[in-house]
């Protein structure tokens, strides 16, 4: 079953985007290093859904499925897209045979169970589809069933994440915490330093896929011999370090220091459009616990004036409310309309009649590693202070804000922000478990509606009713849609703009 979500905005970033010249066949050999925003706080990809575990994770485990250039789901340690069976109830599953972990051992289904079963428990996605999950069994050594209690459209979509991620581990290693990284990746874990690097390199005994590369998914070719990922929380120093040629990729550059990559040993890669800045409200414990007040602070916020402070040029950010924007199959106007008001007087008066006694502090957690987090929060801040709200900024490093956001004792709104994921319901607020705790019989009815609907024109029509519920239960504050920036060195090839980027098939010329 193809999963038909085309995302066409999507596709016409990746042919808009830079497209260096190439004269060359791909040359083996070399190192790079890459400027992340941050030391990641595992690198357990099934434990965290920060895409900074992501990014470097992906390069080290891999999962049954993956996405292509066009956001469809396609096979990676599968052989093929599933068997599907039982009106949308049993997935059968063929593995590829001859995968080999970095330990040596062969992969079969056995290894292929239990990390589902880890996934299952450990994961908040995996927590997700296991509500709907009967049983998963392996029927012999090259091939697993999934049986679900009910039709579950998203499933695949779940199975092919990059974070919180299903990801394929020997059997003997599924202990929770994860003991060692050992996956079936191209790159396989060398050394790491905290606060200093994360070296990855070539796995030898690696067997790509026959197909060509696409997106996600496809063959992934090792032609560097090394990648060190580096964390350099400070944006002004990623920009700086990619001016001298000190990386070869940094990722998350600030859009005000385009201009200085001009006439340097990098250049800028733009994704447009890339995501939304997210206000994420603590629905469970708190002072948001309210939905009254939650309804609140999106009256109270302009969402035009925390993109300029964030991104500066409307050539980077786009006002808009839909959970998609237009050109995606999920845009919908459903509940857009209390969207961008900007009124902190309305707000105070909200505030007033939902009870709020004036004292009690407006808890933002937000990081300066994402600047432009950082620049939104403070001029969120401005925004409900006017309306009455006693403000505290917490900001601390990335990592222990992914770690403070698991407690909701610790704070009522933190500042994230997602690529346009390609379903929905991968979306953090979908889940009950992530930070957020959205759980409601709203929300509920509208998703187990949409995620039962196999029919992609259909489900379209019933992500409007989903999208309404968050609207009237505010769960989250989208800001709007924003472009992001890298910048990459000129003697790096095939690294295509992608939300998180990857560096398989990726190659110096020397």
């Amino acid at each position: 079953m193809r999963i038909a979500c085309l995302l066409t905005a999507f596709s016409v970033t990746l042919l808009s985007s830079t497209v260096w010249a190439q004269t060359d066949a791909p040359q083996r050999g070399g190192v790079i290093d890459v400027a992340t925003i941050g030391e990641p706080p595992t690198l357990d990809p099934m434990a965290s859904t920060a895409d900074l575990v992501g990014i470097v994770s992906q390069h080290i485990f891999e999962t049954l499925y993956t996405f292509g250039s066009d956001w469809s789901v396609v096979p990676l340690l599968a052989e093929t897209l599933p068997e599907i069976s039982d009106g949308g109830r049993v997935y059968t599953i063929k593995l590829r045979q001859g995968i080999t972990f970095h330990d040596g051992s062969a992969m079969d289904s056995a290894d292929v169970l239990a990390s589902l079963k880890r996934w299952q428990a450990t994961a908040s996605r995996g927590q997700q589809a296991a509500k709907h999950i009967a049983s998963i069994e392996a029927v012999d050594p090259a091939t697993v069933r999934i049986t679900l209690k009910e039709p579950f459209a998203p499933l695949l979509s779940l199975l092919a994440f990059n974070n919180s991620a299903a990801v394929v581990l020997p059997e003997e290693n599924a202990a929770v915490p994860m003991e060692k990284p050992v996956g079936t990746g191209p790159y396989k874990l060398g050394e790491r330093r905290p606060d200093q690097y994360i070296q990855l390199l070539r796995f030898g005994g690696y067997k790509p896929r026959g197909d060509a590369a696409n997106g996600y998914g496809g063959a992934r070719h090792q032609y560097l011999d090394e990648i060190r990922f580096v964390p350099v929380p400070d944006p002004n120093t990623r920009v700086e370090g990619a001016v001298a040629g000190q990386f070869a990729y940094a990722d998350s550059i600030p859009v005000e220091s385009v201009g200085r990559l001009e006439g340097g040993k990098t250049e800028a890669v733009t994704l447009r459009p890339f995501g939304w800045p997210v206000f994420v409200m603590n629905t469970k414990q708190g002072l948001l616990s309210d939905v009254a007040k939650r309804r609140a602070v999106l009256t109270a916020l302009n969402p035009e004036d925390l993109l300029i402070a964030g991104f500066g040029s409307a050539d980077f950010y786009a006002v808009d409310g839909s959970l998609y924007p237009e050109g995606y199959n999920w845009h919908s106007g459903e509940g857009v309309s209390a969207y961008g008001k900007g009124d902190p007087e309305e707000a105070a008066a909200a505030l007033k009649a939902a009870g709020y006694d004036g004292a009690t502090p407006l808890r933002i957690l937000t990081s300066r590693q994402y600047e432009f987090h950082y620049k939104m929060a403070e001029v969120a801040a401005e925004y409900l202070r006017q309306a009455g709200l006693q403000v505290q900024l917490d900001v601390v490093d990335w990592a222990t804000l992914t770690q403070r956001r698991q407690d909701p004792a610790l704070w009522d709104i933190f500042i994230s922000h997602s690529p346009f994921l390609p379903e929905p319901s991968l979306i953090g607020v979908m889940q009950d478990s992530s930070p957020g705790w959205w759980v409601s019989d709203a929300k509920t009815k509208a998703l187990e509606a949409f995620n039962r609907e196999s029919d992609p024109a259909k489900r379209a029509a019933l992500f409007g009713d989903v999208q309404k519920v968050f609207y009237d239960e505010v769960p989250a504050f989208k800001v709007g849609d924003f472009n992001a920036v890298a910048a990459k060195s000129p003697a790096l090839h095939d690294v295509t703009p992608a939300p998180w980027p990857y560096f398989w098939n990726a190659w110096l010329s020397r």
